[in-house]
């Protein structure tokens, strides 16, 4: 089985799509499955038409140097003209039985027009639907036209690709919804590689008063700052929960969009010396970092995009023995058990939020129960071998026998 997938970025970048991806990748190779791995122009500058990082191979698309591929919509139609020629070039070179594109859906519609024109079946893998990460990232509103020029054009690439993969039953349930025929459509879970995650560790001490965390009990959050992810609702819990436990501090680890208006927003509550914005760090330290917090946080607020997608966060969380509280919706109801492998607390509401972690940070008697059932969890139900196993069906369900 010769398999290639195309996709919007990858290795050296660091991101949930590109470990998710990585995952997926391994696991094929290790059922015996030979895949190859084109990203999209979205990738970036290059140095090679062929780079290879964490033993993966990757051909890349050098991004078009037209005067408008830079403009809305006119730029994205350029990315997927460019994209579809670089995937029929490597159909001729490379001969796959399969093209496996991964989200977003400029990645899918080329992918189903070169491998449909050359008789390869295509399969989508959706992570989130375009439309509703475009109104988070404040591209777009909810019901605009090019919501809705967005949204059909997912709709048209589920209802052609030959089969679609997402990762959780929020999607599932939304993509058949649109007319797609329920056995057309395959759940391939967001998992973990469990033995790569140790139970976490003692704090470093150094590290720990080079933060300005001695003696501090510990909230934090490591990741990128988006607006979904509800960091501002965490910042607003965080005066009560002082008042209520004294010396608290919130550790935020990483970057993003939000950064900026979440050190002002800190400044404006009069609690900035409380929180410690730590920055992005390097991928090996980020353990270390982790081993400073007490209690995790997943503040996700309710909208589309956060009851349909399940996180990689808890998981790794929970892979790592780690306490975390997170929001009620519903990508986050599907992977947590409240009260056993996680807390849950009324999305939206910095009141429930504050109560959650105070509720946590003074009864540490639950904690190793929670930490016990989070890691058997994950262990039992969601590693990469068990998710990308669901692939074999698929797969052997377009390809002749004996490819």
């Amino acid at each position: 089985m010769k398999v290639l997938h195309i996709l919007d970025h990858s290795l050296p970048l660091h991101s949930g799509y590109t470990f998710r991806t990585a995952a997926i990748l391994r696991e094929q190779r290790r059922l015996g499955w030979e895949t190859h791995h084109l990203t999209s122009p979205k990738q970036g500058a290059f140095d090679s038409a062929f780079e290879t990082f964490d033993g993966l191979d990757f051909h890349r698309t050098q991004p078009s140097r037209a005067p408008w591929a830079k403009l809305p919509l006119l730029g994205e139609i350029e990315l997927m003209r460019t994209l579809e020629k670089r995937i029929a070039a490597l159909i001729d070179e490379l001969r796959p039985d399969v093209l496996h594109a991964h989200s977003p859906v400029l990645n899918a519609i080329p992918a189903i027009q070169a491998g449909h024109r050359a008789g390869i079946p295509v399969v989508y893998e959706v992570r989130a639907f375009w439309e509703d990460a475009a109104v988070d990232h404040g591209t777009t509103t909810e019901g605009s036209p090019r919501y809705r020029a967005t949204r059909a054009m997912e709709t048209w690439a589920f209802k052609h690709a030959d089969h679609v993969t997402c990762i959780c039953e929020g999607l599932r349930a939304d993509i058949v919804a649109r007319g797609v025929p329920a056995e057309r459509v395959t759940v391939i879970p967001n998992a973990v590689d469990a033995e790569t995650f140790v139970p976490g560790g003692e704090a470093d001490a150094a590290l720990r008063r080079q933060l300005g965390l001695a003696d501090a009990e510990v909230v934090g959050f490591i990741g990128s700052f988006y607006a979904y992810e509800g960091l501002d609702l965490l910042l607003e819990a965080l005066p009560a929960l002082i008042a209520r436990r004294g010396n608290v501090k919130l550790l935020l680890v990483g970057g993003g969009p939000q950064s900026e208006n979440l050190k002002a927003r800190a400044a404006a509550l009069g609690i900035a010396d409380r929180v410690v914005f730590a920055g992005r760090v390097p991928h090996g330290e980020v353990q270390r970092y982790y081993d400073q917090i007490d209690v995790l946080a997943y503040p996700r607020h309710p909208m589309r995009l956060t009851e349909l997608v399940t996180p990689l966060k808890p998981l790794e969380a929970m892979a790592q023995k780690r306490i975390f509280v997170a929001s009620d919706v519903g990508g986050h109801k599907e992977l947590i058990r409240d009260g056993e492998t996680g807390v849950l607390f009324e999305a939206g509401n910095a009141t429930a939020l504050s109560d959650a972690l105070a509720q946590l940070l003074s009864d540490r008697s639950r904690w190793q129960g929670m930490r016990e059932a989070g890691r058997v969890f994950v262990e039992r139900e969601r590693t990469w071998k068990n998710s990308v196993a669901r692939y074999r069906n698929i797969y052997s369900g377009l390809v002749p026998a004996g490819a």
